[in-house]
């Protein structure tokens, strides 16, 4: 059995929480929030107990792994704390603010011999894998062009706390979910172009509170990858989602490849010239399971492999990420050099 303490009780805590209870092997002891009331109402309306402090969650010698739900801002300390207390680690996404801060969290969790892996994992899900494999077989030739549409709706609209999302801004907070696929199935990041403004200064939280984003609520970014593919990302907290413009598409000389959808697991998958939907690989699941990328981390660190949503690939979008925001400053491109062991397809999707 491998024990899991969960920190930060917000708005994913709920999917995190009911997902990882399906799956043999893993128990999730109890949570911790900074905000009481919060941490003791999801504790109810959960049956989980919760812890009365940090430290208290840290010192329990009976958790193997935290998983870091905290917003971005408390990714590093959180992080930090808990590989210094000797447990793995999952992190939401990303790894980190700065790219210097990933690198430091790497080398932390390696000087202790601990497993350090982040969100997104999204592409674990069928929907994505079929894709990768439809990539990996020349289904229409190398991929030179894609397009990513990440359109994420006024979040203040539904969010509890949308605050900590336009601090980050959609490109941190969404953009990521593209980011991650795309250098999975297609390699690193060579050269960063980008554009960022902010559409709607003036939102309204759902109890009334006016506030203004910290960071653009628009971007757009071009990408060069190694592998020879450029692609155009658009990331926002103006649109929804129900508009032409979504999904991600990849393009080759002999037709192209439709994602509908880059969070969901059964997304349709439509190949060719034109696009025709194909079956997907495995039984899909309706929606996301949010505890999938813990389960295969869980694992892979009771099979002595390495797991597939890594620290390195985390950092490397950080990387991109920052890239882009002081590309956006300066109006000039930006180079990335870093790199990450690829990651490797899921058994039945190879």
């Amino acid at each position: 059995m491998t024990n899991i303490g969960i920190v930060g009780t917000g708005n994913i805590a709920a999917g995190y929480l009911t997902d990882l209870r399906t799956y043999p092997g893993i128990e999730v002891l109890g949570g911790y929030d900074n905000d009481p009331a919060q941490a003791a109402a999801f504790g109810a309306a959960h049956e989980l107990p919760i812890y009365g402090s940090l430290d208290e969650l840290l010192a329990d010698d009976k958790i193997d792994v935290v998983v870091n739900l905290t917003p971005l801002f408390a990714h590093v300390p959180v992080t930090t704390a808990a590989l210094r207390a000797g447990k793995h680690v999952f992190s939401e996404k990303p790894l980190a603010p700065t790219a210097e801060q990933a690198r430091a969290l790497i080398a932390e969790s390696a000087s202790r011999g601990l497993r350090l892996g982040c969100a997104p994992f999204t592409y674990l899900g069928e929907a994505i894998q079929t894709a990768w494999k439809l990539v990996r077989d020349d289904a229409v030739g190398p991929i030179k062009l894609v397009y990513a549409e990440v359109n994420h709706d006024r979040i203040e609209s539904w969010h509890p706390a949308p605050q900590g999302p336009y601090r980050a801004g959609p490109l941190f907070d969404v953009g990521v979910y593209s980011l991650t696929a795309l250098t999975a199935m297609l390699g690193p990041a060579r050269r960063v172009w980008a554009y960022g403004t902010i559409l709607k200064p003036d939102r309204v939280t759902l109890s009334g509170e006016m506030f203004s984003p910290q960071a653009p609520d628009f971007s757009v970014v071009v990408l060069e990858l190694a592998g020879g593919a450029t692609v155009r990302l658009t990331a926002n907290f103006y649109v929804g989602a129900g508009t032409r413009q979504s999904g991600i598409e990849l393009h080759g000389e002999r037709g192209s490849i439709h994602i509908a959808d880059w969070t969901n697991f059964d997304s349709e998958i439509r190949v060719g010239l034109p696009p025709e939907p194909v079956p997907l690989l495995g039984d899909p699941y309706p929606g996301i399971p949010w505890g999938r990328g813990i389960a295969e981390f869980v694992a892979a660190i009771n099979e002595g492999r390495p797991h597939r949503c890594s620290a390195e690939h985390a950092a490397h979008i950080v990387d991109i990420l920052t890239a882009a925001a002081h590309s956006q400053q300066t109006g000039t491109p930006v180079d990335v050099t870093s790199t990450f062991p690829p990651p490797l397809p899921l058994p039945w999707a190879a």
